[in-house]
């Protein structure tokens, strides 16, 4: 699994922006996937997560209603659409993969994630 996240950039409150996530290897088909944001001296903060198939999806409170998770197996790549964007969503996004297909409990425990891309959203 290498993951690399691309998207990101300054974006005005109550813009969009979508990130892109691309799994160069080839197991992303068999695992569920997601999104989590870091800012400094925080705690990783999950977003938002989809099973390998694409039928079950979740997301953290903060952003429900306003970001949407998709995955595309074909192209091995996770999406996440921003919408609604406000300052507080300022942070560092990262694209993750669990070991398995379907979403765990845990839901900030993934199994591998790569470089973030970061997301300022100015007021």
């Amino acid at each position: 699994v290498q993951l690399q996240a691309s998207g990101g950039g300054l974006v005005q409150a109550g813009g969009s922006l979508t990130l892109s996530c691309l799994d160069s290897g080839d197991a992303f088909k068999n695992h569920a996937a997601g999104w989590f944001r870091q800012t400094a001296g925080q705690e990783r903060e999950f977003v938002a997560a989809i099973s390998r198939g694409g039928g079950s999806r979740q997301y953290g409170d903060s952003v429900k209603d306003r970001f949407s998770i998709t995955r595309d197996n074909a192209k091995t790549t996770l999406y996440l659409q921003m919408d609604n964007l406000k300052p507080e969503d300022t942070a560092v996004y990262f694209c993750g993969e669990y070991r398995t297909g379907l979403i765990p409990s845990q839901t900030t425990d993934f199994a591998f994630w790569g470089r973030g891309t970061l997301v300022t959203v100015s007021s």
